[in-house]
């Protein structure tokens, strides 16, 4: 996997709207914490733009204008990093326009979370690492000095990998795993398997959230991956924040997952903080992590 150049001040990013309609401000807020960082920051020409699709699926702009978008700030030599400014649907028509040999000889820092792990999975494709992290919201309503901010902002000018350590759940499985780390959003990932773009592989360490998905329709992407013969040969599970549920429904989520992982050996970590969050951690896509589960803790870090 290739690490992208390190940011320095006044280099460029680029701000791009591949899925959904953002609010405007946000955009505005994203430009104003780079500014603040002192790089410079380049807005995609449709980035604060809103259409329909068949009258009802809002992107933020006709597929074209999102994919030409994202190319000229791939393309730009000055742009050395690009923030998706939302999720929302949509990432998933650009992929089989991207240039992913380009994207592997001229690789760029891509921000994002939600529907951009579409865009991750091209990344990883190319072989390049990216960053699954919050957006132009969490930049707006929060100062650099946030602690996310704070550690995309390492990652990307210094390669200076975070670590992790979250508090012990009852239904984790203890055990310490080293390999790959990939993943996100299970629903738009789910949608990638048997194409050029799977990322959820055997014998990675791999991170799942969603929101507003029942607990009957991730069992089902479950037995998906059971009987494809993924989910029994993973490296590693990490279970992110399922949202958007009433509290027992959120409690039957956390105990299907269980059960379906219970027949495996390898570590799983429960209640990790990632998804529709507030503190939404930042996690390298195709770093070398180790995971490592305990009765006391559990403790993830990176390596490249």
């Amino acid at each position: 996997m290739f690490l992208p150049p390190l940011l320095k001040p006044g280099d460029k990013i680029a701000i791009v709207s591949p899925s959904g309609a953002v609010l405007p401000e946000r955009v505005d807020g994203a430009v104003r914490a780079f500014e603040k960082w002192g790089f410079v920051p380049v807005l995609g020409e449709h980035c604060k733009q809103e259409c329909k699709t068949y009258g009802v699926i809002s992107h933020s702009a006709p597929w074209q204008d999102r994919l030409s978008d994202l190319n000229q700030a791939l393309h730009d030599p000055e742009v050395r990093a690009i923030l998706c400014s939302r999720g929302g649907y949509g990432a998933v028509h650009l992929l089989e326009y991207l240039d992913l040999d380009y994207i592997a000889s001229h690789p760029k820092w891509i921000v994002g979370f939600s529907d951009i792990s579409a865009l991750h999975a091209a990344w990883h494709r190319a072989g390049v690492m990216s960053i699954h992290s919050p957006m132009a919201k969490h930049l707006t309503l929060h100062d650099i000095d946030d602690e996310i901010n704070q550690i995309n902002y390492n990652i990307m000018t210094r390669g200076e990998f975070p670590s992790y350590r979250v508090l012990p759940h009852p239904h984790n499985r203890c055990g310490t795993a080293t390999a790959t780390i990939t993943g996100g959003n299970l629903a738009v990932l789910m949608s990638l398997l048997a194409t050029p773009f799977n990322m959820i592989k055997p014998g990675n360490i791999i991170f799942i959230e969603d929101v507003a998905e029942q607990v009957y329709q991730v069992q089902r992407l479950l037995y998906h991956l059971r009987l494809a013969g993924i989910l029994p040969n993973l490296a590693g599970l990490i279970v992110g924040q399922f949202t958007k549920h009433r509290g027992e429904e959120t409690t039957a989520m956390v105990d299907m997952i269980a059960d379906m992982v219970a027949p495996y050996g390898y570590p799983v970590a429960f209640n990790f903080p990632i998804g529709h969050i507030p503190r939404n951690v930042p996690i390298v896509e195709g770093a070398t992590a180790t995971l490592d589960v305990t009765p006391t803790a559990t403790k993830l870090s990176f390596a490249w």
